[in-house]
């Protein structure tokens, strides 16, 4: 069932009712525990493009009891803007999810599994910050990291040493290197926001370069005002940038946009390591990319954007022991490890992974995590999801499309934001 962002946003699933649940994504039982190890297990999939989708049936493929996962795959959106009612329902054993904010909004309301036993088998396999992002409120854990992937600015290497373009470490140079990317005859910034997330990545480096990582994370748990002044600096800065961008971003995909860049239409593209997707076999080596540019020299570069992909398990599995086997491989590195052959994009959770076939995108990837002072997740991830989708994507959508009444518009986001956080 692949149904668009905006009929979701415009209310035609309200009326989905009693088959989202049990339909959207083909769940399986609510009786709680049980099952076997060898028994069929249901696994959520949200990697329904075509490169991610392969890579994960890959990975099932080389799980010794992999004929006995059945795995229900479902448009990554529409996974995204439905597991609210999907979890309330009747969710597969195991399904794929995201750290942080986002994780801990589930477990709190007891819509996940507790895979504390698991990570007291597998939790040598990860790093301190990664068990964090891992674990609950209530100090348990209900994620298990597989991969991560940041943030950044990425272009093409030709394109670069052709025009004898330099990377740009201040907004300054970044705005005078679009003006002479306009006069090459190129796109500056490649932009889409059909989706409605791609666009949250520039904010949260613009609010994370001017007003700092400890800002971002109060704001998305709703306790800063969207009506602080210093929000209003961070979409005028977006207004003076947005003149480069790419325009009609509106209609277009994130996939549509990577395109520009492939094509040597655009200069540059804000998005994930998953850009690479749309790069074909040897295109990907041309592929390059730099931290977003510092604006205040107090944070300069220290943030960066770099969601955790992983998995979770329901409350009440059908069959828990088989889900939580399935987990543990799924920790290990050989699983990260055949993921990543067949989507060379993201880095491996697992630091026990061998890393020594990282192409040099992903190296580039692990060195910019890894010095990274502070991780953010993703605007989406870092806040409740009520309030990302319902509030925050209109709210940058409108303004991608009139982006002069900022204050009307930040307006709007706090009273909305009251609401929501309210309840």
């Amino acid at each position: 069932m692949n149904f668009s962002r905006r009929a979701v946003l415009g209310g035609a699933l309200a009326g989905f009712g009693g088959v989202a649940a049990s339909s959207l994504l083909a769940a399986c039982g609510d009786s709680g525990g049980g099952g076997s190890a060898t028994s069929e297990v249901t696994f959520g999939s949200n990697y329904s493009d075509s490169v991610p989708k392969a890579a994960m049936a890959a990975v099932l493929g080389s799980y010794p009891n992999g004929k006995n996962v059945k795995v229900n795959t479902v448009d990554h959106n529409s996974f995204q803007e439905n597991i609210n009612r999907y979890l309330q329902g009747n969710p597969d054993d195991v399904f794929c999810w995201f750290a942080g904010y986002r994780m801990q909004f589930f477990a709190k309301q007891g819509l996940a599994g507790d895979l504390s036993d698991v990570w007291s088998e597998v939790g040598g396999n990860f790093s301190d910050a990664l068990k964090a992002a891992s674990t609950g409120e209530d100090g348990k854990q209900y994620f298990l990291p597989f991969y991560n992937y940041p943030w950044g600015v990425f272009y093409r290497k030709s394109v670069w040493q052709q025009k004898g373009y330099a990377e740009p470490k201040t907004l300054d140079e970044f705005k005078a290197l679009c003006e002479k990317m306009k006069t090459d005859g190129l796109v500056p910034v490649a932009f889409a926001d059909k989706d409605g997330w791609p666009a949250m990545g520039t904010f949260d480096y613009l609010n994370m370069r001017i007003n700092g990582y400890q800002f971002h994370v109060d704001l998305m748990a709703g306790k800063q005002a969207w009506t602080d002044a210093k929000l209003k600096t961070v979409f005028d800065t977006w207004r003076g940038l947005l003149p480069y961008h790419q325009p009609g971003a509106n209609g277009r995909t994130w996939q549509e946009a990577a395109q520009s860049l492939l094509n040597k239409q655009s200069g540059m593209y804000v998005s994930g390591t998953f850009v690479g997707e749309q790069f074909p076999g040897a295109e990907l080596s041309d592929l390059d990319f730099f931290a977003f540019p510092e604006i205040n020299s107090e944070f300069g570069r220290d943030s960066v954007e770099a969601p955790i992909d992983g998995f979770m398990m329901a409350a009440k599995p059908k069959n828990g022991a088989g889900a939580k086997e399935l987990l543990k491989y799924l920790a290990t590195g050989p699983a990260e490890l055949a993921y990543l052959k067949s989507n060379p994009t993201n880095i491996a959770a697992n630091k026990t992974a061998d890393t020594s076939g990282y192409n040099a995108l992903q190296k580039k990837s692990a060195e910019l995590v890894g010095s990274a002072k502070h991780i953010s997740q993703f605007l989406d991830r870092d806040t409740r999801p009520d309030f990302a989708s319902q509030v925050m994507i209109p709210a940058l959508q409108t303004f991608i499309n009139k982006p002069d009444d900022v204050d009307g518009l930040l307006k709007n986001i706090e009273a909305q934001k009251k609401t929501i956080f309210a309840s």
